[in-house]
């Protein structure tokens, strides 16, 4: 694959919230085109997103050095500094980004929250790199230095430095900021001592006391305004044909919420003629038009839109809202498979709840469609017959094969599923047996194969007792005697299985074997039970009360089948 290719996937990753897959599409990018400043970019918003902020600041270094006037690399390393703690560097490095470019509102708006986050805790970054080294150099304090949660303590005030409110009684926490800021340490040891070190900690900050109340209330001196460059002549025709341009679309605007699309459309068409750059224009006509119905035009104006935002390199928001919205045509079209396709590719761009939502209901429509669309009960009827015969030849997998096309084509018809439950039971595929006969018995509650299926997966379990239980549901069901026969059989079966197991061999051994299972020993622990089983010994009639419990009659089953309990009662 190419760069390129590599660089689409990782922003597909990135917007799926997959972010380590991300920064290997990034590094497999970056390997391919080494001085591609984005690659690095993007894989710093990556590592940031999984905090490794460490690695997140030399890719955004390597940005900027390769890109310096590209005020996004100054972003991420402010935002990566950030991540660190570092709260002046990130301020630096973000006040760099705007002499880059000095209008950036996103550099503007961190560098207000990191300026914030330092003016809300005077100690700001007071355990950085300068901070700790006079710690270390001081004697009084080094050793504080390998206590795990000292370090543990300094690590989250570096990361979130208001944390240090937490820690402000700790005398060992105020002896670091007093070694830090270059004061005689002295390790407190009682609550005078701690006070003392806070008021000698505090007193470093108020060298410079902050103003009055009633100061700080008064607004500060408003700054003259700075006098705008000089435009060229070109620049200040293109500023007038946007102003002239939106004018022309907010007129848009005001007649599609008052629902008259036709008077918003020969707005929003002036306002492109003005202003061919003016990208919003073409979304909003294409909102019009699929509110009139017009779906057609809609999805035109969606690929004008997307094609000149490409061209322009124009903001991916705009770009996705435009692939969501001839999505939406073709969704009102009924053409699922283009719907699907340009929600995709809007997600690719820019992915919101919203878009994600309507791509699962088209997927989900679709599948539907497709599933009723393959519905074919005489086909269904034929590969079963085909799953039969190559059953009877003991060839299961194949039969497993024509019985799942026959459910593909019928998943309303029981048989389907009893059969193929017929075929696992014999590949010793247990569970997705169980599964096929529940779904057998979910369309058909009546419908006796499956309770004879279910049976016979319990026997292979060797759960014998559950398996006589469900046979004689299987009878219960079997009114008109069909299938006496074969659940005798089954029977039979379950109670040679239990002859086996209680005449297996030596009794004693039996016994120890069976007391090594976990379920056994908690079921013979239980003081309830032990009343039960020594009653059944004086009266063995007393089983069949106790089997009318459900919670009783599943742990007289599992004493059973361990040959605990024998056939006549218990020994």
């Amino acid at each position: 694959m190419t760069a390129e290719e590599y660089k689409t996937r990782g922003n597909q990753a990135f917007s799926a919230g997959q972010f380590e897959d991300a920064i290997k599409y990034f590094t497999q990018a970056a390997e391919l085109d080494p001085t591609n400043h984005v690659l690095y970019s993007n894989r710093s918003a990556s590592y940031a997103s999984l905090k490794q902020y460490e690695k997140a600041l030399e890719d955004a270094e390597k940005t900027v050095q390769l890109k310096p006037d590209w005020p996004r690399g100054y972003s991420r390393k402010g935002a990566a500094l950030h991540g660190l703690g570092e709260l002046d560097q990130a301020a630096d490095a973000y006040r760099a980004g705007l002499q880059v470019d000095p209008n950036n509102a996103a550099l503007k708006r961190s560098l207000d929250e990191v300026e914030a986050a330092t003016a809300a805790n005077p100690f700001g970054n007071i355990f950085g790199p300068e901070g700790l080294a006079r710690i270390a150099k001081n004697p009084k304090t080094a050793h504080l230095l390998s206590q795990p949660d000292i370090i543990q303590i300094i690590n989250q005030i570096q990361t979130n430095p208001s944390a240090i409110n937490m820690y402000m009684r700790d005398p060992r926490v105020m002896t670091l900021m007093m070694a830090a800021m270059g004061v005689d340490a002295t390790v407190a040891t009682n609550a005078e001592d701690a006070a003392a070190a806070a008021q000698a900690a505090q007193a470093q900050f108020d060298e410079n006391p902050s103003p009055p109340k009633e100061e700080q209330r008064k607004p500060a001196a408003s700054k003259p305004a700075e006098p705008e460059p000089e435009l060229t002549g070109e620049e200040a025709e293109q500023k007038k044909k946007r102003a002239d341009s939106d004018k022309e679309k907010d007129l848009g605007n005001a007649a599609y919420k008052a629902r008259k699309f036709d008077e918003a459309l020969q707005h929003y068409d002036k306002a492109f003629e003005l202003d061919d750059t003016n990208l919003p224009v073409l979304t909003n006509k294409a909102a019009a038009l699929y509110e009139a119905g017009r779906f057609d035009e809609c999805i035109k104006v969606c690929e004008q839109a997307v094609d000149a935002g490409r061209d322009m390199r124009a903001d991916y928001k705009v770009i996705a809202k435009a692939l969501g919205r001839m999505a939406n045509a073709y969704l009102k079209k009924d053409d699922l498979d283009n719907a699907i396709k340009y929600y995709q590719k809007s997600l690719t761009e820019h992915r919101t709840p919203d878009i994600l939502n309507k791509l699962k209901e088209a997927e989900r429509l679709r599948a539907v469609r497709e599933k009723e669309a393959y519905r074919n009960p005489q086909l269904a009827e034929e590969a079963r017959e085909k799953g039969n015969e190559l059953f009877k030849q003991s060839n299961y997998a194949e039969s497993v094969k024509f019985y799942t096309e026959a459910i593909k084509r019928n998943d309303a018809d029981p048989r389907n599923y009893s059969n193929r439950a017929a075929a696992y039971i014999k590949l010793m595929a247990l569970p997705e047996a169980e599964k096929d006969c529940d779904a057998a018995l979910k369309l058909d509650e009546n419908f006796v194969k499956a309770y004879i299926r279910k049976a016979g997966i319990l026997h292979a379990k060797r759960d014998y007792m559950k398996a006589l239980d469900m046979l004689q549901t299987a009878s219960d069901k079997d009114t008109e005697g069909k299938h006496a026969v074969e659940i005798q059989q089954q029977q039979a079966k379950c109670y040679m299985g239990l002859n086996a197991v209680q005449n297996a061999g030596n009794r004693e051994e039996l016994l120890q074997t069976a007391m090594a299972d976990p379920e056994v020993q908690r079921i013979m622990g239980d003081p309830v039970m032990q009343s039960i089983l020594k009653q059944m010994q004086e009266d063995p009639r007393a089983i069949q009360d106790h089997m009318k419990n459900p919670s009783v009659a599943a742990k007289i089953r599992t004493l059973v089948n361990a040959g605990i309990i024998q056939m006549g009662g218990p020994r």
